[in-house]
């Protein structure tokens, strides 16, 4: 079943600036779905018009079949949004804004009440939830939108740029919870500058630049796109120079740490035996880099 059905969506601006060009894009019930591209690239803009925040100019969006030019209300109700920037009253509650949340969508408070304490106590804010917002960390204000965009349980829940500002253990702790809503069945959209963070948690990618989809794919399969990848290997003793091989790139960045860089029809265990022939023992080894941030850099600079 498609949970939100993107076709042929355009904008233009007063300004004459053309933000959407004619994009089109499926998302499937219980995928996991990145929407990846630079500042600019339309995104957002995408989001805003899904969510009736922005006005189209032409095209049409479904969501669970429902057109939202036809019936926003109901399509409105099977969606959860969690925004870029803060749009709740510092002032308030940390449980009352997500109660408020709640009342938008028609639930009854004692409905509302154990939905806001479920997701309050699942992003570990239970604690705070007498608290004024205005006392939260900003890591603690982002999971406080995510628990304001679950409290009417969503079939699709769209993230923009969730974990922004958030600091390493926190946003681990927001993907292991983001990755277990997608284990219960939960359609997401997520945004993110953080190549990283979409690799890890999604299954389907599109990339958008200028306007345009440049890409839709399952993850696998854009990652076999990459031509080449770096890797960092450390040793157990010391290296001062490795014999070049096949084409293999080795560059020494220290005694005991050295890069490889190869394609991606080049076998590891060619490598692995070349070192040993040189009596190297490898003791570790990862990606220097992130292969989806390679691919998006090599695609958005075409």
């Amino acid at each position: 079943m498609v949970a939100l059905s993107i076709s042929d969506l355009c904008k233009t601006y007063g300004s004459g600036f053309e933000a959407l060009k004619g994009v089109s894009l499926d998302v499937q019930k219980g995928d996991f779905f990145g929407l990846l591209g630079p500042n600019g690239a339309g995104k957002t803009t995408t989001i805003g018009i899904v969510t009736s925040l922005v006005t189209k100019s032409s095209g049409s969006v479904k969501v669970f079949g429902i057109d939202i030019d036809q019936d926003f209300p109901a399509a409105k109700r099977l969606l959860g949004v969690v925004p870029q920037e803060y749009n709740f009253s510092i002032f308030e509650k940390v449980q009352d804004i997500v109660i408020q949340q709640a009342g938008y969508y028609g639930i009854p408070r004692e409905k509302a009440l154990k939905s806001s304490e479920k997701y309050l106590k699942r992003l570990g804010l239970w604690e705070k939830r007498d608290s004024p917002a205005r006392e939260l960390s900003g890591g603690m204000k982002r999971r406080l939108m995510i628990a304001r965009g679950l409290v009417h349980e969503p079939q699709l829940l769209i993230l923009d740029e969730p974990t922004a500002g958030v600091d390493v253990e926190l946003r681990r702790g927001m993907w292991d919870f983001l990755l277990d809503l997608s284990n219960q069945g939960r359609t997401i959209i997520l945004t993110t500058h953080y190549l990283e963070e979409a690799e890890l948690l999604c299954n389907k990618i599109a990339i958008i630049n200028s306007g345009t989809i440049i890409e839709n794919s399952d993850k696998k399969s854009l990652l076999r796109k990459l031509d080449h990848e770096t890797f960092i290997f450390e040793t157990r003793g010391t290296v001062q120079a490795i014999k070049p091989f096949n084409g293999i790139d080795f560059t020494i960045l220290d005694e005991t740490t050295f890069e490889v860089t190869k394609t991606k029809e080049q076998s590891m265990n060619i490598i692995f035996e070349h070192l040993a022939a040189q009596n190297i023992v490898v003791e570790s080894m990862r990606n220097k880099t992130n292969r989806l941030e390679e691919l998006f850099m090599e695609m958005v600079e075409q």
